[in-house]
């Protein structure tokens, strides 16, 4: 049973040609996706269609790019439909991965989508190496700035974690988390709590 899958980017295009070419290869139910990027993966139409297609079942495209923009998750999701016992099918580049042909094609396709996968992590780590060496900030910003962080610290004397945290919209974990890192440590485990009222550096109170 050949199930068709179609979309298109923006509101004012048609799926006319889709939707004729789909029938024609014989599917017997087509999912859509109207107005939706292909390089979106959560897509309602995609999502219900992989959710519906069962072992033994071809899925068939009208074209690569309908299916997904990127390479990476365009093999994802075929890669997936083969563990899962689903033929892929695309009419317009003629691959079916039921085919010997096609499934040298898909192997091709997974091959390239690696190199790009390896390409973008050296690019990343480059990037961040370069980040490093000029002193730049890496990876996300600091949720307080280093002012809030001192003024939490001296809230802690007289008010609860909980409450500082509440007052900035964190959870009071978090806070405790910002603390460690001005206090030079990383300790998973929360030490005993002072007194109420007296905050100890390198001793977190508890939430």
């Amino acid at each position: 049973m050949k199930i068709g899958y179609a979309r298109v980017s923006t509101e004012d295009q048609r799926l006319d040609l889709q939707l004729t070419a789909l029938k024609r290869a014989g599917c017997v139910k087509v999912f859509k996706d109207h107005g939706l990027s292909g390089s979106a993966m959560a897509r309602p139409g995609l999502k219900r269609m992989l959710a519906s297609l069962r072992s033994g079942q071809t899925l068939v495209v009208w074209r690569l790019d309908r299916l997904g923009r990127s390479l990476v998750g365009l093999v994802e999701i075929v890669d997936e439909l083969g563990r899962r016992g689903i033929d892929f099918q695309s009419l317009t580049e003629e691959v079916n991965t039921a085919s010997p042909g096609g499934r040298l094609v898909f192997h091709i396709m997974a091959a390239l989508a690696e190199f790009e996968r390896t390409l973008i992590s050296e690019r990343t780590k480059a990037g961040m190496a370069e980040a490093q060496r000029r002193g730049s900030h890496v990876g996300r910003p600091p949720i307080l700035s280093e002012q809030q962080v001192a003024e939490a610290i001296r809230a802690v004397e007289t008010e609860s974690i909980k409450s500082i945290a509440a007052r900035y919209g964190i959870h009071a974990r978090t806070l405790q988390r910002q603390f460690r890192k001005v206090q030079g440590t990383d300790r998973t485990a929360q030490e005993a709590a002072p007194p109420r009222g007296i905050f100890v550096p390198g001793r977190l109170p508890p939430p």
